[in-house]
C-alpha cells in the first residue's frame, strides 16, 4: 500500500467535470469547506473526503493546515512566450507593429545563451509567481535558449512543453532558418527533452505568415518523428494578419487549412488566438480535436478583437486560457479569467455569460485537458499528483476583505477572479513538492531558498 507522506486540511475549489458541457450540474465547481487530501509521497492524490474521515484513516500522516487560504488547483496556461518577458506593458500597437518594434527585437537577443540563461529565471519565476504549473511554452528561435528554457523549468520542476519557433521569411535575418535546419535542430532538442522528467517538446512554427509551406513540412516531419510531440502556433488573431496569410497562400481554403494540409493538427495541437475563424475552420479544428488557447489580455491590448467563445463551444471547440506573455499584460490566469468573462459580457447576445465556475475550469482542467494532462492534474481527485496553489492574500487587502465577507461559495470563487494577483499566491505544489512559500522559490530537492522579492513575501503555511 502506498504511504501518505502529508494529509493536507483547506478550503478548496476545483472543476472535476466540464461546467460547458450539458449536464454538469450548477454552480460547475466542487467545493469543500473542510477538505482532506491525503497525499503519498510520489505526490498522488491518494485519498479525499471531509477531514475528519481521511484523518482517521490516516492517523500518523503529518498535518498542514491551509485553512486560512484557499487551495485550488495549479494554474495551467496553454500559450505563453518565454522570450517576451521583458516586452510585457508595451501598449498602443496592432499586432504586427508590436512584433516589429518589441517583440523581434528582444527576441534577437535570446541569441546570446548568457543573456537567454538570464531570461529563462526571469520567466520561470514570473510563471511559479503566478501559481502556474503546467504550461505550453512558445519557446526561442535559438536552440540554446529553448535549453535554457528547459533546464529552468526542470530545476522547479514545473510540467513544461516546448520547442524551438521555426520561420523562414518575413521576420529579421537572425530569427530565420532553413528547412533542413530546422528538423535537425527540433529533432535534437526533442533528443535531449521530450519525456525527460515533467518536459516535453511541442513543434512550433511562429505562424503560418512567416513559416512557408517548406518549413511547415519539415514542422510535419518532426512530429512524425518525436513520438507523442504536441504541435502549437498561431492563428487569426489579427485581420491585417489573416488578409497576408490568404495571400501567402492562395491554394489553400483558409489560415487554419494551411496547417492541416500538413497534417498537423490532431488532439496534440494548440493554436493560439483564433479571434476570427470562419464556420469551416472551427468544423475542421473540431474534427482534428486541436484546441485553442484564449488569450483576452492580448486581445485586447492590441486591438486584435472579442474571442467568440459561444461559436467555439456550440462547434465543438476545446478551449482553455493563456496569458500570451508579452503581448498579454502579465502571467496571471486570474487576470485572464476575469477578461475572459469581460469579453463575453462586451459581446452581448453573442457572448457566452461565464459564472465563476466556468473561469477556474478554463484556468485549470481545460488547460489540463489541451496537454493531455487530464489523467495527471487539473483538479484535485484521488489518483492525480498534486499541482496546487494557496491562496492567502495579505490582510486588509480587498481580496483578504471580500472573501471573508462573501456570502457564499460562488460568491467568493467569483472574487477569487476579479481580485487576485500574484502577491495573493503564498504557496505552489507541483507533484506535492513545494516550490513556493512565503514569497521564496524553491528549487526542487530540498535546494536553496531563492528569494523572489521583499514585496512578495508573507507568512507560509501552518502545520497543525
Amino acid at each position: 500500500m502506498t504511504s501518505v507522506a502529508v494529509l493536507y486540511r483547506a478550503r478548496a475549489y476545483d472543476t472535476p467535470q466540464d461546467p460547458f458541457a450539458d449536464g454538469t450540474p450548477a454552480p460547475g465547481f466542487r467545493y469543500d469547506d473542510d477538505l482532506g487530501l491525503a497525499v503519498s509521497s510520489e505526490g498522488v492524490i491518494t485519498a479525499r473526503g471531509p477531514f475528519a474521515t481521511v484523518a482517521a484513516a490516516h492517523p500518523d500522516a503529518a498535518v498542514i493546515d491551509l485553512r486560512a487560504g484557499i487551495l485550488l488547483p495549479g494554474l495551467v496556461d496553454t500559450h505563453v512566450h518565454f522570450p517576451q518577458v521583458r516586452v510585457i506593458g508595451a501598449l498602443g500597437m496592432p499586432l504586427l507593429e508590436w512584433l516589429e518594434r518589441c517583440a523581434l527585437p528582444e527576441e534577437q537577443h535570446l541569441a546570446d545563451p548568457a543573456y537567454a540563461a538570464t531570461i529563462a529565471g526571469e520567466f520561470v519565476a514570473g510563471l511559479v509567481a503566478a501559481g502556474t504549473t503546467t504550461s505550453l511554452v512558445f519557446g526561442s528561435h535559438f536552440a540554446p535558449a529553448v535549453d535554457a528554457l528547459f533546464t529552468e523549468a526542470a530545476r522547479f520542476g514545473l510540467r513544461v512543453t516546448s520547442g524551438l519557433v521555426v520561420s523562414d521569411r518575413m521576420l529579421p535575418d537572425p530569427l530565420l532558418t532553413t528547412p533542413e535546419r530546422a528538423h535537425a535542430e527540433a529533432v535534437a532538442l526533442a533528443s535531449r527533452w521530450h519525456g525527460r522528467g515533467r518536459a516535453r517538446y511541442a513543434v512550433t512554427p511562429r505562424f503560418s505568415l512567416s513559416a512557408s509551406d517548406a518549413v511547415l513540412a519539415a514542422c510535419a516531419a518532426v512530429v512524425a518523428d518525436v513520438e507523442g510531440a504536441f504541435f502549437t502556433s498561431h492563428v487569426n488573431e489579427n485581420l491585417t494578419e489573416v488578409a497576408t496569410v490568404h495571400g501567402q497562400f492562395p491554394h489553400r481554403t483558409d489560415y487554419v487549412d494551411t496547417y492541416d494540409q500538413h497534417g498537423l493538427l490532431g488532439p496534440r495541437s494548440v493554436l493560439a488566438h483564433n479571434v476570427h475563424p470562419l464556420d469551416g475552420e472551427l468544423a475542421v479544428l473540431a474534427a482534428r480535436g486541436t484546441s485553442v488557447a484564449h488569450c483576452p489580455s492580448s486581445n485586447s491590448a492590441l486591438g486584435s478583437g472579442l474571442f467568440r467563445l459561444r461559436r467555439h463551444v456550440d462547434a465543438g471547440v476545446r478551449v482553455a486560457l493563456g496569458c500570451d506573455v508579452g503581448a498579454g499584460t502579465g502571467f496571471s490566469l486570474f487576470k485572464e479569467g476575469l477578461q475572459a468573462y469581460f469579453v463575453q459580457r462586451l459581446l452581448g447576445d453573442a457572448g457566452l455569460p461565464l459564472a465563476p465556475g466556468h473561469l477556474l475550469h478554463l484556468s485549470t482542467s481545460a488547460g489540463a485537458a489541451a496537454l493531455g494532462l487530464a489523467d495527471v492534474v487539473g483538479d484535485l481527485s484521488v489518483g492525480k499528483e498534486m499541482d496546487a496553489i494557496c491562496l492567502r492574500p495579505p490582510a486588509g487587502t480587498a481580496l483578504d476583505i471580500g472573501l471573508r465577507h462573501a456570502g457564499s461559495p460562488e460568491e467568493a470563487l467569483g472574487k477569487i477572479f476579479a481580485l487576485a494577483g500574484d502577491a495573493d499566491v503564498a504557496d505552489v505544489w507541483v507533484a506535492g513538492e513545494q516550490i513556493a512559500s512565503g514569497g521564496f522559490l524553491r528549487p526542487v530537492g530540498a535546494g536553496p531558498v531563492v528569494r523572489r522579492s521583499r514585496a512578495a513575501r508573507r507568512t507560509s503555511s501552518t502545520r497543525g
